[in-house]
């Protein structure tokens, strides 16, 4: 079994915002995958899929971006899952707009979201799938171009960069390394 949480933030103004990339793309997975977000448990909107005869569930905390540990822990508990069973897919500044970066573990950079997932459920040692939005053309404060909608020419580049976002989340529920995953789709 498998756990693929996107992170983002619940209301629709912030829907085509760079934060919300990983609410796009675990939505691409759900639509890859035939099933709709119909729940609501753990403080996230889920559903629940079938990927080579294993349950993957999915989610969408909606417990703003800051406090998404929470809802991740409640996730992993309800389904006793392991956190090396977990992929998040999250927005990352640190990576240039459109590029794809998968990691086996590792910290939460400047990610508050991902600062509270590790907080939460205690390690660092879960799958993450990493959309980079920065554009070094912006030259404004991170909180702010975070909450930003993604502009109307770049529109392309992040649907294309949270597809491959989530054809690996798929590949990792299916059962292949990371490893083979992260030389497949990094770029």
């Amino acid at each position: 079994m498998h756990i693929i949480v996107g992170l983002g933030n619940p209301d629709e103004k912030y829907l085509k915002t760079f934060h919300n990339m990983g609410y796009i793309a675990v939505g691409d997975v759900a639509d890859k995958l035939g099933v709709k977000f119909k729940k609501k448990e753990c403080e996230s909107y889920t559903a629940e899929a079938n990927v080579g005869g294993e349950k993957v569930i999915l989610a969408r905390p909606v417990t703003y971006m800051n406090s998404s540990g929470r809802a991740v822990k409640q996730l992993l508990a309800k389904y006793k899952a392991a956190a090396e069973n977990l992929i998040v897919i999250y927005d990352d500044y640190d990576l240039p707009k459109g590029h794809v970066r998968i990691r086996p573990s590792g910290s939460a950079g400047t990610h508050n979201g991902m600062r509270s997932v590790i907080a939460e459920i205690g390690t660092q040692n879960f799958t993450r799938i990493r959309i980079g939005i920065r554009d070094e053309e912006v030259d404004i404060p991170i909180i702010n171009y975070v909450l930003s909608e993604v502009r109307k020419d770049d529109y392309g580049l992040f649907i294309a960069a949270s597809t491959r976002a989530a054809e690996a989340a798929i590949a990792v529920a299916r059962g292949e390394s990371v490893e083979s995953v992260m030389t497949r789709y990094n770029g």
